[in-house]
């Protein structure tokens, strides 16, 4: 798949096969991030990979899926969990901020799962506290975001903004994401 399509159909997955991720795959992943453009080459962007089925659990308490649904339409059922997460994490004592950093690196990771069809999520809306005590991060590192990982288990789809102009993403029937998204001319002007 050329880098376009890739980019297109690379969409957000909160429902996944059990499925585990082959370590060829989650080397990619950690490669990506190392390939990232960085900030005066700082490189502050870490990953913390958690694998282990108990702390995927744990994780899965301490993190919220999909804000735009009732949870119990967005919230994986157990047997729907990611198979792995992964901790963005940020080295504080690099001076600046870093989140231009991260989103770089959480792009060019989550492109290269999808490259061998796994899926993502990137969240937000995570308990920083519990999370780094359940992770034990060491002091001067901090949480920027989680992204959890999987074999998706439900389509993803693009589809035109309504005529209401609503970018809440839904589920339509079978229970797959229908994500609005604005046209290329509604969002790019020139002089």
């Amino acid at each position: 798949m050329d880098l376009m399509s890739l980019m297109e159909t690379r969409r957000t997955y909160r429902r996944f096969t059990q499925k585990p991720i082959p370590p060829e795959v989650i080397s990619d992943i950690a490669n990506a991030l190392r390939f990232s453009s960085s900030a005066r080459n700082d490189q502050p962007i870490r990953l913390l990979l958690i694998q282990k089925t108990d702390m995927i659990q744990s994780v899965n308490q301490l993190v919220k899926w999909a804000g735009a649904l009732p949870p119990e339409l967005g919230t994986p059922k157990s047997n729907e969990l990611p198979t792995l997460f992964a901790a963005v994490l940020d080295d504080t004592s690099c001076p600046g901020s870093h989140d231009t950093d991260a989103g770089i690196a959480i792009a060019n990771m989550t492109l290269a799962a999808w490259a061998h069809g796994v899926g993502s999520c990137i969240m937000q809306a995570i308990n920083r506290p519990a999370l780094a005590e359940l992770l034990q991060l060491p002091q001067g590192t901090a949480i920027h975001s989680m992204l959890a990982f999987g074999y998706p288990a439900h389509k993803s789809t693009l589809v035109p903004v309504p005529e209401d102009g609503s970018l809440k993403y839904y589920l339509d029937a079978n229970k797959d994401y229908c994500v609005p998204r604005h046209s290329v001319e509604e969002l790019v002007s020139t002089l």
